[in-house]
């Protein structure tokens, strides 16, 4: 059985880590480096590092932010925001990620998926998907969850198994930020549709969250941040808590 993964999100604006409320009210959360070394030291699987507005911006992934975070950690690391091309994802996988997640970047233009998977190797690609639910189903949103592409769900996770990402981070905003739990049903209907690894992310609050989107929701990892970047819970206490409830984690 694999182990499932325990990942805290480093959402960063102007070279901060902040945390917000369904993608808005965003506060103050850390350094991004110090937070990354903190993490890794207290036993996180992986690190999701999310440069929240370089879409909604135009502009390019933070580098040297990226460079840095990277040379401070050990375990697998995740860069997104900003990836319009395979020459940025090259970049950001020389600057020392393990892996790039495209989002807006992949919806505009979805071959950048399959050729990123070709050239760096499917488990290089992540794609992330902000969805939230509408009177037509839910659907999938870019630009930091500020478009709505109209475009169902189901048919765009389909097409992204179809052409070769090796792994999807769905994150529910009508969770995110809530604390009220991670969307598990949603989360499990992803995976059933694809059968891909899936990060669930949005809405973690309480440890027994965690149980609920890796055993209910069949996710792989559960992604989280306010809950660990303001100390309400630590990471080995999640994984203490998964391996008594039989989840199989790395302790």
């Amino acid at each position: 059985m694999v182990a499932k993964r325990i990942i805290p999100c480093l959402d960063v604006k102007n070279d901060e880590v902040v945390k917000g409320f369904k993608f808005n009210e965003l506060r103050f959360a850390g350094d991004p480096v110090e937070l990354a070394k903190k993490y890794d030291e207290s036993g996180a699987d992986e690190l999701v590092f999310l440069d929240i507005t370089a879409s909604l911006e135009n502009r390019d992934t933070i580098l040297q932010v990226v460079e840095k975070t990277a040379q401070n950690v050990l375990i697998p690391f995740t860069v997104g925001g900003g990836i319009r091309s395979l020459k940025d994802m090259r970049t950001i996988l020389n600057a020392g990620a393990d892996k790039v997640s495209i989002n807006s970047a992949a919806v505009k233009n979805p071959d950048l998926i399959n050729k990123g998977s070709n050239l760096f190797g499917s488990q290089c690609i992540v794609v992330a998907i902000d969805t939230k639910k509408t009177e037509k189903g839910y659907r999938v949103f870019i630009n930091g969850g500020n478009k709505n592409t109209e475009i169902d769900l189901f048919d765009w996770v389909k097409e992204v198994k179809e052409r070769g990402a090796g792994e999807i981070l769905l994150t529910s905003i009508d969770h995110d930020g809530s604390k009220d739990g991670f969307d598990d049903e949603i989360t499990r209907k992803v995976f059933e549709e694809t059968n891909l690894p899936i990060i669930a992310s949005g809405g973690a609050g309480a440890i027994e969250d965690f149980y609920n989107v890796l055993s209910n929701g069949k996710a792989s990892g559960a992604l989280a941040a306010s809950i660990f970047h303001y100390e309400e819970v630590n990471i080995k206490e999640v994984k203490e808590y998964l391996d008594v409830k039989g989840i199989e984690v790395r302790l």
